[in-house]
């Protein structure tokens, strides 16, 4: 899934389970989707607010049987405010779920720092 996502390609949702959650936690569209096209939606409207966005995984961590988290960078522009995600923060985190294979529930974090503390732990 992440290999896609560093070479841009989102289209593909074989990883998914067909009754995924997917939870934004924090950043420009946060909120709680549910099945398939629900976060195929949720991506759609948070690439549609970026140019050029890219995410590059830096750090898997499998906290317990079927849970990893996920610490990446991002880079892009804002399409509309012009501002770098450099400017106002790169890096961040995703807490996947897995079952059978599949991603059963992710919940994305903008701020790295807040995924940690809500996990309890630390960089």
């Amino acid at each position: 899934m992440y290999a896609d996502w560093q070479r841009g390609d989102y289209s593909s949702a074989e990883w998914a389970h067909p009754e995924i959650e997917t939870v934004m936690a924090d950043g420009p569209t946060p909120g709680r989707w549910t099945g398939v096209a629900g976060t195929m939606e949720a991506w759609r409207d948070f690439l549609s607010a970026w140019q050029g966005y890219h995410a590059a995984a830096e750090e898997y961590r499998e906290l317990e049987d079927e849970r990893v988290l996920v610490l990446f960078r991002r880079s892009g522009k804002g399409r509309k405010s012009g501002i770098e995600l450099g400017q106002v923060g790169s890096k961040g985190a995703a807490l996947y779920d897995v079952r059978d294979g599949r991603v059963t529930r992710q919940v994305i974090y903008f701020d790295r720092e807040r995924a940690l503390a809500d996990l309890g732990l630390s960089e």
